[in-house]
Parts: C-alpha cells; sequence; structure tokens
C-alpha cells in the first residue's frame, strides 16, 4: 500500500481482511489458529476512506489534511463560551488544491444499500432523517473552504458485487450542486467498497469524477 496511513484501527483491519481471506481468525476454519477479536468498524472505515483519498491526492493532485490528526478542525465560537456545546467540527477528509477543496466525511452506515434498492418516498423514517443529518453534518463543513470551488462527499460502505454492480450500471455517483452566493458547491455521494482487490479501480473512478470539475 506504501500509504501514510499507520494507524491501529487501519492495520488491524487490513488483518482482519487477510485473515478472513486465508481462514484463520474471524469466524476462519481453524479453531486452533482463530483469535478472539474487537475492533471500531467505524474506525476502520474511516481509515479506509484516508488511504483512498491519499492515493487519489496522488493522483488528482493537492494536500491531504484529515481529522484522525487533527489537521481538519474548525473551531466554533460561542458568545458566551461556557452556553456553547459542539466546539468544533472535524471533517474526516479533505482535500485541498489552488481552485478546490474536496471534503470527504466517511459514514459506517448501511444507507448506501438501501438507498440502491428503494425509492427515497419508500426508505424508512429513521432512514431518511439520519441521511438528513449526514447531508447537513457534511454541507456544514464546505463553508468553512476558501478555494473557487468546493465539492463535499458522503461516502458509505458496500460490498465488491454492489460497487461493481453500481459501475455497470453508471450509478456510482449521485451528483447535486447548491447555489451559494458567488459560487456553488458540488454534492458527491458515493460508496466505497472494503475491498483491497478493488482499490485501483475506485481510485481511477473518483479521479474521473474530480476530473469533470477541472476547467
Amino acid at each position: 500500500m506504501r500509504s501514510r496511513l499507520n494507524t491501529e484501527a487501519y492495520t488491524g483491519g487490513i488483518e482482519a481482511i487477510e485473515w478472513t481471506a486465508e481462514r484463520r481468525g474471524l469466524g476462519g476454519s481453524s479453531d486452533l489458529r482463530g483469535l478472539a477479536w474487537s475492533m471500531s468498524m467505524e474506525e476502520f472505515f474511516e481509515a479506509w476512506a484516508e488511504v483512498i483519498v491519499d492515493l487519489l491526492a496522488r493522483r488528482a493532485g493537492g494536500v491531504l489534511k484529515t481529522g484522525r490528526q487533527r489537521e481538519t478542525v474548525i473551531p466554533i465560537s460561542w458568545d458566551p463560551p461556557y452556553l456553547g456545546s459542539q466546539k468544533s467540527l472535524v471533517p474526516d477528509v479533505v482535500l485541498e488544491r489552488e481552485d478546490l477543496t474536496l471534503i470527504v466525511d466517511a459514514k459506517y452506515k448501511q444507507h448506501w444499500e438501501e438507498m440502491q434498492d428503494s425509492r427515497w418516498q419508500n426508505l424508512r423514517e429513521s432512514i431518511r432523517e439520519r441521511h438528513r443529518e449526514d447531508l447537513l453534518q457534511v454541507l456544514a463543513y464546505s463553508a468553512t473552504a476558501r478555494t473557487p470551488r468546493v465539492a463535499v462527499c458522503l461516502a458509505y460502505p458496500c460490498r465488491e458485487e454492489t460497487w461493481l454492480s453500481l459501475r455497470e450500471r453508471k450509478q456510482l455517483f449521485h451528483r447535486a450542486t447548491i447555489p451559494a452566493r458567488n459560487r456553488s458547491i458540488e454534492l458527491l455521494l458515493t460508496a466505497f467498497p472494503l475491498s483491497t482487490r478493488l482499490l485501483d479501480e475506485v481510485v481511477g473512478e473518483t479521479a474521473s469524477q474530480i476530473a469533470r470539475w477541472d476547467p
């Protein structure tokens, strides 16, 4: 991988994938080699999204900043301070270029799978409400960007076969444009498969979306 990312959540997750593939540990067939395991899938998916955007930065250009390293912290100033609630916003991953800021928020939820299977009006209200909250959160991040163009992306996990099917049907990315005074904010919904085999393809497809914003 040769990525700068070297966290316990990420390396543990990759090891878990390897164990499952080799049928040891994590429900594998070998009782003698199996090990007890506990990990945060939310942390792992955020780390996986960071790997994808890191490789994207190398391909499309730009500087990568991460919430994991506290590089994306946006302070919130309350008046008076003691009445405030949340003290900051912390996007998961930010890719900055002179002309474009891409903000990626990784959400380890099943929204994407269910939204592909049902129309919006047919989804359970609880799913629609959680998705609204995700949208409002990532759009709040966009207000701090200073570049001429801003893109915010909600990334959800999916299975390999789902990602391949979406690509075949040209539905990997759902795009929208939100007018904001002297510029527009691009909204992107997509899915990242938890698969090392598809990594290069995922980065390539995402880079093609970035190229659509280039002049």
